[in-house]
């Protein structure tokens, strides 16, 4: 310590270091500060430099098969979107940032990869076109179909979203970020918000648009685990009104984590009580045990309400100030990582609520699960030939689209090469990009 504190003094001044003051410290104070330089690179890494004991390959199969899906889905919505459900292929290209496409790869090519779901034609100007296949005709009516009989469970979870937020409102435009985790029919905005004043209504502070709750339901006030305890007959009913919580929460480790190493820190979380998702959470002290818990336990609650048990984490940090969470969000979801999945795979995180799923299969998969998983099968997708070499690449390019059916066996996934993940964009983990590898590694170390 004296001697950082004597060299620091001494640059922060302008002082030349003596010889004498350099051979205390090194051969060169440049030496000194790559030596400090290393040190820190030791003590803080980046999210996706977690320790390869903690890296669930199931769920990073199910990430990679999403992503797949999700970018058939958007060239889906564009063609339904048209007035004829036909598109120059040629304006299909300003949906590449959607898509996440590479900039050597073609949109043309993507959509030949799935001659099941699109097909193409040249008109006498030479033009291509792109349109959906009559299976996908069907699919789309099939959808909407599903979205209609899903209303009932879209109402419920979005006054839900209502009741957890601490002004009982939310803007528009975040909601609509969970419009395809939850099951929201595409008319979100337009319409279908509009439709049900007696549980919501649209109000306008300043130039924006916010959902604001109507009227509180008491039965919805309760939370996924409350509803588990009931069913098991642990409790007979809820309390009249929500408030303190002691439930422990459901905890899956990767095989080779030494659970009893940390048993005792990892007791005292789970009987530490908490406030419930669903009471007012103003009187809070951020930072405190009390403040964490509370937040696991609304990133657990919104999880529950997505049809997928998983969300892109900028769909939950967005929400930090509504909900009363800690500003590194993304710091707890890593420390819990009993409770939650965060996957690295690609320009977005996703994470996943790790007791919903039996290795890479949902285990409670509702209608519109099952439409996704039959839209997979009709892709050209069937898991990369080669092993995935650099996290930062994969699910993000048209290679994931290749041969012509879709076999899950083929996905393998290579962990040999943790280095690769240096070269991510930091942009997309924004403050939570530096954190501490001890406080992840001593996840219930309170």
């Amino acid at each position: 310590m004296f001697r950082k504190g004597l060299l620091f003094t001494a640059f922060a001044n302008n002082t030349p270091c003596s010889s004498a003051l350099i051979d205390r410290v090194g051969s060169s104070p440049v030496w000194f500060f790559s030596v400090l330089q290393k040190r820190s690179m030791t003590k803080h890494r980046r999210v996706q430099d977690r320790s390869k004991k903690k890296r669930v390959h199931d769920l990073e199969t199910a990430t990679e098969c999403w992503k797949v899906v999700s970018k058939i889905l958007v060239i889906m919505e564009v063609l339904k979107n048209e007035p004829e459900q036909v598109i120059p292929l040629r304006r299909l290209e300003q949906y590449r940032q959607k898509l996440s496409l590479g900039e050597s790869h073609k949109v043309r090519d993507f959509i030949r990869k799935s001659p099941k779901l699109f097909e193409t034609y040249r008109d006498k100007r030479g033009v291509m076109w792109c349109g959906l296949t009559e299976k996908a005709d069907d699919l789309v009516e099939e959808e909407a179909r599903l979205l209609e009989e899903h209303s009932e469970h879209a109402i419920e979870y979005v006054t839900r979203l209502l009741m957890m937020s601490v002004d009982k409102r939310l803007p528009v435009d975040k909601i609509a970020h969970f419009r395809r985790d939850m099951g929201l029919p595409y008319d979100f905005r337009n319409r279908w918000i509009h439709m049900f004043p007696e549980h919501f209504k649209v109000v306008k502070i300043e130039d924006d648009e916010y959902l604001q709750l109507t009227s509180w339901n008491p039965s919805w006030a309760v939370t996924k685990l409350e509803k588990k305890v009931m069913m098991a007959g642990v409790i007979s009913e809820p309390p009249s009104e929500p408030g303190i919580l002691s439930l422990p929460f459901p905890m899956n480790f990767p095989p080779n984590y030494k659970v009893s190493r940390h048993g005792e820190r990892i007791d005292n979380f789970q009987k530490r009580a908490y406030l419930s998702p669903y009471a007012d959470a103003r009187g809070l002290v951020p930072g405190s045990q009390e403040f964490d818990k509370r937040a696991v336990a609304i990133m657990h609650e919104i999880l529950s309400f997505t049809i997928e048990k998983r969300l892109v984490t900028d769909h939950l940090t967005h929400f930090r100030h509504e909900f009363v969470m800690p500003q590194k969000l993304m710091r707890l979801l890593l420390k819990h990582f009993g409770i939650f999945y965060v996957s690295e795979r690609g320009k977005r995180f996703s994470v996943f609520l790790k007791e919903a799923y039996d290795r890479s299969e949902l285990i409670d998969k509702c209608p519109l699960v099952h439409w996704r998983e039959k839209v997979l099968r009709l892709t050209g997708y069937r898991g990369r030939r080669n092993r995935l070499k650099n996290y930062s690449e994969s699910s993000d390019s048209e290679d994931d689209l290749i041969g012509n059916y879709f076999d899950k066996e083929s996905i393998s996934i290579d962990d040999q090469d943790d280095e690769s993940l240096g070269a991510m964009d930091d942009t997309r983990i924004m403050d939570d990009s530096e954190m501490d590898v001890k406080e992840v590694n001593d996840a219930y170390d309170y």
